[in-house]
């Protein structure tokens, strides 16, 4: 195999980074969205990957035709960090005095309201998983490495990948069907119409198409 584009990234060849992001930056900020929920959260995952993947790209081996999976190990690492800062920050503000918040009613964000309530949805039932399987979930699933890829950028077995990808895939189907049934809602009147039913049928759905 041709080893020259990893040879490349340890020089530190700028040509070679501009192809390494060309290529990439796309997929990592895709899954950066689906893990954080927030572009604006994502954009900053895809900086911070970039500049550490320069700052670590004499470590990159020549393993596999593609620097993608080590790309993806420091994303993932960087996701970690970003969600343990995350966490301090809203600690640190849950000890603030309460302040009276202004809703954002921009006009922008009405064409993001169903794919923010299907991502929201399918955050909530990720989030109740091990820590481990969501990672494995999330790369295989939604950024569509394969099983040696991803056990690459995890630094794991690929035995290891593919036990846990089972485990997380049958979770959340138990956890989608639960929360089916915990959003529904009765009818309270004639005419009206069962909104976390409805809510909840959408998610269920969504979650059938994404963890199939």
């Amino acid at each position: 195999m041709d080893y020259s584009l990893h040879a490349r990234i340890r020089a530190g060849d700028p040509e070679a980074f501009r192809e390494l992001f060309r290529d990439h930056a796309p997929l990592v900020h895709r899954h950066a969205v689906r893990v954080t929920g927030d572009r604006s959260t994502a954009e900053d995952v895809v900086s911070l990957t970039f500049l550490e993947a320069w700052r670590l790209r004499e470590r990159l081996l020549d393993h596999g035709d593609s620097p993608l999976p080590w790309l993806m190990g420091i994303a993932v690492n960087v996701l970690r960090n970003t969600h343990r800062a995350a966490r301090r920050h809203r600690a640190a503000l849950s000890r603030l005095p309460a302040r009276e918040t202004v809703p954002d009613f921009a006009d922008e964000l009405v064409g993001r309201l169903a794919d923010a309530d299907q991502l929201a949805a399918a955050q909530r039932a990720l989030a109740r998983l091990r820590r481990t399987e969501r990672e494995v979930f999330t790369l295989c699933v939604w950024s569509g490495l394969g099983y040696a890829e991803a056990a690459h950028a995890l630094g794991v077995p690929v035995g290891t990948v593919r036990s846990r990808l089972s485990r997380a895939r049958s979770r959340l189907r138990k956890l989608a069907e639960q929360e089916l049934k915990e959003n529904r809602e009765p009818l309270t009147g004639p005419g009206q119409v069962q909104g976390g039913r409805t809510l909840a049928a959408r998610s269920y759905e969504m979650h059938e198409e994404t963890y199939g």
